[in-house]
């Protein structure tokens, strides 16, 4: 298993694996916010997957994103690889809605981070599991 950046484990919890990439979660409750990490050592740039990791990554980031829309009405998902901060690659997949605090624009220092109570966890880890059901195994 590839090791996560230290920033990733700090922000995220790694709540299941697709057959590629570790599913994390952002410690966020603002925003149902999910990231994709492909289990592959020194990978900072999708082009340095492999053709059919590329094809892989795109799949499990095509599945993830029908399920969040799915489970939680989202009115638009918004998919980023950014990676100033974080070399490693991981693709951000998070809910927005038209209503949320950040709308329009983007998310990153919108708002204060909110941590998930027990209970909102539990909610979004059900979701998660019932949306994703055969395509992700959970840890969680």
């Amino acid at each position: 298993m590839a090791r996560l950046h230290p920033q990733l484990e700090k922000d995220c919890l790694l709540i299941g694996h697709f057959p590629l990439c570790h599913l994390l979660l952002m410690r966020d409750a603002n925003y149902p916010w999910l990231i994709l990490v492909p289990d592959r050592e020194d990978i900072n740039e999708i082009f340095q997957l492999s053709k059919s990791d590329q094809q892989q990554l795109m799949q499990e980031s095509s599945i993830l994103a029908s399920v969040l829309v799915e489970q939680f009405q989202a009115d638009k998902i918004n998919i980023a690889a950014l990676g100033n901060v974080v070399p490693q690659l991981h693709i951000h997949h998070i809910v927005r809605y038209k209503d949320d605090a950040a709308w329009p624009a983007p998310v990153w220092g919108a708002v204060a981070t909110r941590e998930y109570t027990e209970k909102g966890l539990v909610q979004i880890i059900k979701k998660l599991k019932q949306g994703l059901a055969g395509q992700c195994s959970f840890k969680i």
